[in-house]
């Protein structure tokens, strides 16, 4: 052993010592004033009891805070480690600030000692590449140069965490997203500019979804409440698309997706720590959909120069009404006459939008629901719960509505969509997903496994790739045979920056054909490209 390497590891552990030593002492003196502070109370046990018992809790609350600490910084590691794997699977160059994980390795050793072992590496650890037969989609992440999975534009304008993103249908779709900030707003996909606000409810939008064919928006929300409002804006002419595209691509040299130092914080593997106003009524329900309500006395967003191009819509068309809790999603069913609701209340509602009555109410599920899918061309439901279950109904028959119990998960499910082929996928809390087939319900036809909790995922129509919103910050990619083709780019400069909250394909466009929204306010639109082979 090197003298210096006995000197390090000497100081380090002086340095422990140390602060075990002081964390004892703090813990001593916390019990002592503690145990004071409670003389005066009514309590039968002895004083020095007391004392011994919050000295005690104070020692445990030390070793905890230390444990968390060196869970943050094992989890850095972890990412900066599979970081370069990846590259090296890849044949990148190692990204600077991973060479040295640990502090204690020279960086030119790490790429020297990289390069030599790369071959086995890829032989024994990584998972061979997905290739498909002839005229199929091959997805390569391959190169530096033109990856297929690229960052393209910001939508910036929310002031809370964004829980879901979704894309019109139509020649010039627009996106939406739904905010904890009581909006939901409307973007021109191409120039990032907000085109509409709509400012109707009094609690957390929770979702929002498009119609079929007609230019209305569902919305729903934490004050137990559906809306359906005008999404009639205009489009900015192409000229001004094209200048605004141009303006806001980012550049290689540009700092990257949100270069704000206020949200450029690494918060840990689930962080649900939101800017939110004092009077702000909320329940963290296992760290998902956590704004219940929002008193009417937050004021609005202000509104300057920089929203003078923006229509603000304050009243619906229609309000829904009929649950006892927060109402978590809602759409539309096939034919945009009817929309069905999800509510932590455990029961999903199906209303008549002409009569805005209530033709159904879906009970079974033993927990709240977190999320429900309709199908796009069937009059088929289903509804995701903390139970884990998910159910699939059946309103094709008008007499009777059949269902069906998907039981596979061991925590809360958190989303469920309907995928080509009949096929339905299922995210979960366990951290899992799985491809069921809906002529046979008893087992997944394929189970994927991640290292993180899983959110709003979404499934391309056309490219049959899962994308798969995490807690941990990441969004990974995976057909549906479970083969991963990757992962969207993540870095300290660029991605989302806590928990990812849902994901949106706009299986339209050739340039931005991804969305994602999160925790930290970020709406981000992603370039997943493919080649023909």
């Amino acid at each position: 052993m090197m003298p210096t390497e006995r000197i390090l590891k000497k100081s380090s552990k002086e340095r422990l010592s140390v602060r075990r030593a002081r964390d004892a002492e703090r813990a001593a003196a916390v019990g002592h004033q503690r145990s004071r502070s409670c003389e005066g109370s009514d309590s039968n046990l002895p004083g020095d009891v007391r004392s011994r018992l919050w000295k005690l809790f104070g020692q445990i609350e030390q070793e905890l805070e230390g444990m968390y600490a060196e869970n943050m910084a094992l989890q850095d590691k972890v990412e900066a480690l599979t970081v370069k794997l990846e590259a090296i699977q890849s044949g990148k160059a190692i990204p600077e600030g991973t060479d040295a994980v640990d502090g204690s390795v020279k960086s030119g050793s790490i790429k020297s000692k990289a390069v030599s072992t790369s071959s086995q590496i890829t032989n024994l650890i990584l998972k061979p590449k997905y290739k498909s037969a002839a005229s199929k989609n091959v997805f390569s992440f391959k190169g530096t140069g033109n990856s297929p999975c690229q960052f393209v534009r910001h939508y910036r304008g929310h002031r809370d965490g964004v829980w879901e993103v979704c894309v019109s249908r139509g020649d010039m779709p627009l996106l939406g997203t739904a905010s904890a900030d009581r909006t939901a707003r409307l973007w021109c996909i191409e120039t990032g500019a907000c085109v509409l606000e709509y400012v109707g409810h009094l609690g957390s939008v929770n979702s929002l979804r498009f119609h079929p064919t007609e230019p209305l928006v569902l919305t729903a929300s934490g004050d137990k409440t559906a809306h359906v409002w005008k999404s009639t804006v205009t489009l900015p002419p192409p000229s001004q698309v094209i200048a605004e595209s141009n303006k806001s691509a980012p550049s290689s040299g540009e700092e990257g997706v949100d270069g704000s130092a206020e949200d450029d914080v690494d918060t840990g593997a689930a962080d649900y720590d939101m800017r939110s106003p004092p009077s702000l009524n909320s329940t963290q329900a296992d760290g998902y959909m956590a704004i219940l309500q929002v008193s009417t006395d937050w004021d609005r967003p202000k509104r300057g120069a920089e929203n003078e191009n923006i229509i603000y819509v304050k009243s619906p068309q229609c309000q829904l009404e009929g649950h006892a809790s927060v109402i978590n999603a809602a759409d539309w069913l096939a034919d945009g006459k009817q929309i069905v609701t999800a509510s932590w209340d455990r029961t999903a509602n199906l209303y008549d939008v002409e009569t805005r009555a209530i033709v159904h109410t879906l009970t079974g599920h033993d927990q709240e629901l977190n999320h429900l899918c309709t199908h796009p061309t069937q009059k088929l439901v289903v509804t995701s719960s903390s139970d884990t279950t998910f159910r699939l109904w059946d309103f094709r028959d008008p007499s009777i509505h059949s269902v069906n119990v998907f039981q596979g998960h061991t925590d809360s499910v958190t989303s469920a969509m309907f995928a080509s082929g009949d096929k339905v996928v299922s995210g979960s809390d366990d951290r899992s997903v799985k491809v069921w087939d809906l002529k046979n319900m008893r087992t997944p036809i394929t189970m994927i496994r991640t290292d993180s909790g899983v959110n709003r995922l979404s499934v391309s129509q056309t490219k049959n790739i899962i994308a798969i919103p995490h807690d941990n910050r990441h969004i990974r990619l995976f057909d549906l045979n479970g083969v991963r083709i990757g992962r969207v780019p993540r870095t300290n400069r660029m991605g989302h920056h806590r928990m990812v909250c849902c994901t949106a394909w706009n299986d339209a466009s050739t340039n931005c054909n991804l969305f994602s929204c999160g925790f930290d306010r970020q709406v981000l639109g992603w370039h997943v490209g493919t080649t023909t082979q």
